[in-house]
């Protein structure tokens, strides 16, 4: 058994329930028992008396009980403790908008979205860091390639994980995603409409890991293959060399904006993959790295997403800002985010 104690919110876990807060820091104590305890008076919000369902915030002290000591730990929380405190810190930080219904982070470049071969260090694992008093971890909804950066959307039960699916599946969710690519496209904006197929290789199904371009024509007579439709701007451009682009991906496909912007002969700079290693136009279209002082990290990020709230229908629209290394390709070609709007196609729909 434990003596009293008095714990203050930490930055981070405020705005929540209080039986939230107090599960995610005891989560062998019943939901019965906490609401006991804040009808007797035991457990108080700055010296208060609180009801189970009252919202702590920062900075505030909640009085704890004598507690009976945990003689089993749960998976929830050896999973927590898994993570290191880098991480939990990393995940927290990346949070860019957060209610008791969606989290949206801006995920790194480089971290993969979900567990595969030889990852064992992802988005899903680490959400565990994200559940700010929640019983279970907030569900992924979407995915981003493990190298593209920006808005990453979680849904904190299932219900609402529910929800956001289908809207991504009804086309109510709409993301502008940016990206450097090597030469300038022409004209400065359109529609690309090529369908996709995934390679053959060693993988599931004999299914390799790049997608293959289909002219529209040949699709249905393509086995496997799937529509996809992406429509791109030019928002400015290093003379014929470099191009910064507004991308929004009407289908989801695998790959999809990479293997476009390579089909078209304008790769995403960074992207070995689809664009290779060159620098120079060969003639085929222009190569996917820029030399000097570049990064020779991928370009692309979801900056925004606009899609109508779960539970109260208005419109959310959030924004995420570069990562370091796309911010210095900006710098060098004085791009400035400034300039643009977070929807750049909004005034020609």
């Amino acid at each position: 058994m434990s003596g009293v104690q008095k714990l203050e919110v930490a930055a981070g876990d405020g705005d929540q329930r209080l039986d939230r807060w107090f599960r995610r820091l005891f989560p062998h104590i019943a939901q019965g028992r906490i609401e006991k305890l804040c009808r007797k008076g035991d457990i108080r919000l700055d010296g208060g008396r609180v009801k189970a369902s009252s919202r702590v915030q920062e900075g505030q002290i909640v009085r704890v009980p004598p507690l009976p000591d945990a003689h089993e730990i749960t998976a929830r929380a050896k999973t927590y403790d898994m993570i290191s405190n880098a991480d939990v810190k990393m995940m927290q930080n990346s949070v860019l908008y957060r209610d008791d219904h969606i989290i949206a982070i801006n995920k790194p470049a480089g971290l993969p979205t979900q567990g595969g071969s030889k990852q064992t260090r992802h988005v899903d694992m680490l959400a565990d860091a994200l559940r700010f008093g929640y019983d279970q971890k907030p569900r992924l909804v979407h995915r981003l390639d493990k190298d593209t950066s920006g808005i990453l959307l979680l849904a904190r039960t299932r219900q609402i994980a529910t929800a956001l699916t289908q809207a991504f599946r009804d086309r109510e969710t709409r993301k502008i995603y940016w990206a450097a690519v090597g030469g300038c496209p022409s004209p400065r904006m359109g529609t690309v409409r090529y369908g996709l197929v995934q390679a053959g290789g060693h993988g599931p199904n004999g299914a390799g890991e790049k997608m293959i371009c289909v002219h529209p024509d040949e699709v249905a007579s393509t086995d496997r293959a799937k529509r996809a439709t992406s429509d791109y701007m030019v928002v400015s451009a290093a003379a014929k060399r470099c191009a910064w682009l507004a991308l929004v991906p009407i289908t989801g496909r695998k790959h999809q904006l990479r293997v476009h912007m390579a089909e078209f002969g304008h790769p995403i700079i960074g992207d070995g993959k689809y664009g290779g290693s060159g620098q120079e136009n060969q003639g085929d279209g222009w190569g996917a790295q820029l030399g000097g002082e570049i990064s020779k990290k991928m370009h692309l990020h979801a900056r925004c997403i606009i899609l109508p709230h779960p539970v109260t229908g208005k419109k959310l629209k959030i924004v995420a800002p570069m990562p370091e290394h796309m911010q210095r390709t900006w710098d060098t070609f004085a791009w400035d985010v400034r300039d643009v709007a977070d929807d750049p196609f909004e005034e020609y729909m």
